[in-house]
C-alpha cells in the first residue's frame, strides 16, 4: 500500500504542472435554472412571500467539473502610511529576509501601534480602480469588485465550520460589489480582544517584521528586527482576474517580495503563522491541514506564488520555517484526513456569483428608480440566506456616511463605475 504523503512533502514540476493545469482548465457552463446547478450540488430555495432566498451549499464529496480561473495580472498597487493615509506608491513595499533562529515573536509586544477595528469598507479599492491605469479593465462588462479576504470567505464556505459571515452587496451598471457587514457589536468584540488572543495575534504581526526588511540583505548580514508592528502601515496589490464566467478587480495586501519586485505578483511571498505540528499528532495536522485551505485562497487569489509558515511553540518562540508552493498544496492534503477539493471552492464561488447577481438584477427589473443593497448571510453547514435591505438597514450600513448605500457618493458622482 503507497505511503500517504505528509503536509511536509514536496513535489515534482509535473505534479505542479498538473494541479496549475486544472485550476486554469476550460470554463464551465453554469445554470441560470433557479433549482439545482448541474455537477455542483447547490440548489436554491425563495420564498417570493418573504422576498427571501437561500443559497445552498454544494456537498464536499462532489466532483464539479474544473472552473477556468484566469491568473491574477496586477494592475495598480498603493500603499498606506503611518498616518493610515493612501498614497500611489510603494514606499510600504518589504523585503523576504530570513529570520534569526528561534525568534521571539512577543518581541516588543508593548510598542505594538494598532490600528483600531473598522468596518471592512472598499474606498481604498474603488480609489484604485479609478486611477487611469484602472479605466481599461475597469469598464469590461460583469464586473465583481471586492477585497481579496471577502472572495476567500465566499470560496471556503463549503468547508467553513466556525465562522460565520455577513456581506452587503451592490449592482451598479452591470458591476457588483460586496463588502463585509460588521455590525458595531461585532466591532467591540473584535476590539476588546483578551489579553492572551491580542498576544497571539501579536505573533503573527511579528513574525512580518522578523522576516522582512526595507531592502532585500546583503549576503553576510546578521539578521535583525525589521522594526516596530504598526498595522497601519500596508503594502496593497490590486489584481484582474477571471472566475469562469465572472471578472474580478480584487485588492488585498501583500506581506513582501523575494529579492525582486518585478511589478506582478510572481516573487510575492505570504507570511503566516501556526502552532507547531507535534510528531504523530494526527489532531495537530488535521488542524494544519485545515488552516492549508485558507492560506491557499489567500495567496492563489492573489497569483502569490510562495507562502512561508512559521511555527511555534505556545511561548511564542519561532521553531521552524517552511516554505510551500501555493499550487502544490492541493496534492498535499488529496487522501488526507483533512481533504479538500478546490474544484468545490470554485464551482461553489461561480455559482454564488451568478445567483447574487440574479437576485440583484431582479430586484432592479422589479422596482426601478432604487439603489438596491442586499444582504448575505452565511452560517456554517447552513447555506447563505439573502434578502433585500429597508430603509433603516441601509442606514445603519451608511453609518452616517455620505454614500449610496454602501458605496461612498464621490464615487457614484464620478460615474466611474459606468460600463458605458
Amino acid at each position: 500500500m503507497a505511503q500517504k504523503r505528509t503536509v511536509h512533502d514536496a513535489f515534482s514540476e509535473e505534479e505542479i504542472d498538473e494541479e496549475a493545469s486544472k485550476r486554469f482548465a476550460p470554463k464551465q457552463r453554469v445554470s441560470d435554472s433557479p433549482g439545482a446547478h448541474p455537477g455542483t450540488g447547490i440548489t436554491t430555495n425563495k420564498n417570493n412571500d418573504e422576498g427571501r432566498f437561500k443559497l445552498m451549499l454544494p456537498s464536499r464529496e462532489s466532483k464539479p467539473l474544473p472552473v477556468e480561473f484566469q491568473k491574477p495580472y496586477q494592475l495598480i498597487s498603493f500603499s498606506y502610511t503611518p498616518e493610515r493615509r493612501l498614497v500611489f506608491d510603494d514606499s510600504a513595499l518589504r523585503y523576504w529576509v530570513e529570520p534569526p533562529r528561534h525568534a521571539d515573536l512577543g518581541h516588543r509586544f508593548s510598542h505594538w501601534i494598532r490600528r483600531p477595528e473598522e468596518r471592512g469598507r472598499i474606498d481604498s479599492l474603488l480609489e484604485a480602480i479609478s486611477q487611469p491605469r484602472c479605466e481599461e479593465a475597469r469598464k469590461k462588462q460583469g464586473l465583481v469588485v471586492c477585497w481579496r479576504g471577502v472572495l476567500c470567505k465566499i470560496l471556503v464556505a463549503p468547508y467553513e465550520e466556525q465562522d460565520s459571515w455577513d456581506l452587503n452587496v451592490m449592482l451598479i451598471n452591470d458591476i457588483l460589489y460586496f463588502e463585509e457587514h460588521v455590525s458595531d457589536e461585532r466591532l467591540r468584540e473584535k476590539e476588546d480582544m483578551n489579553p492572551r488572543q491580542r498576544e497571539q495575534t501579536y505573533y503573527g504581526y511579528s513574525f512580518e517584521s522578523w522576516c522582512t526588511a526595507e531592502r532585500p540583505r546583503q549576503p553576510g548580514e546578521t539578521p535583525r528586527w525589521g522594526g516596530d508592528v504598526d498595522t497601519n502601515v500596508q503594502w496593497c496589490s490590486v489584481v484582474k482576474g477571471k472566475l469562469g464566467t465572472h471578472r474580478l478587480l480584487i485588492g488585498g495586501e501583500v506581506d513582501c517580495v523575494r529579492d525582486t519586485y518585478t511589478g506582478q505578483p510572481d516573487t510575492f511571498v505570504e507570511l503566516k503563522t501556526s502552532i507547531s505540528i507535534r510528531h504523530g499528532n494526527l489532531n495537530d495536522e488535521l488542524r494544519f491541514e485545515k488552516k492549508l485551505l485558507k492560506f491557499y485562497f489567500q495567496s492563489f487569489l492573489l497569483g502569490v506564488p510562495e507562502i512561508v509558515v512559521g511555527f511555534r511553540n505556545p511561548r511564542g518562540q519561532l521553531q521552524t520555517l517552511q516554505p510551500f508552493k501555493t499550487l502544490q498544496i492541493p496534492r498535499m492534503v488529496r487522501g488526507k484526513q483533512g481533504e479538500w477539493n478546490p474544484n468545490v471552492c470554485l464551482s461553489w464561488g461561480q455559482s454564488f456569483i451568478t445567483k447574487v447577481k440574479q437576485w440583484m438584477e431582479d430586484a432592479d427589473n422589479v422596482k426601478t428608480g432604487t439603489t438596491h443593497v442586499g444582504r448575505l448571510r452565511f452560517s456554517p453547514r447552513g447555506g447563505v440566506h439573502f434578502h433585500l435591505l429597508n430603509d433603516l438597514e441601509k442606514e445603519e450600513v451608511q453609518n452616517g456616511d455620505d454614500r449610496e448605500g454602501f458605496l461612498p457618493r464621490w464615487y457614484m458622482k464620478d460615474g466611474v463605475g459606468s460600463s458605458s
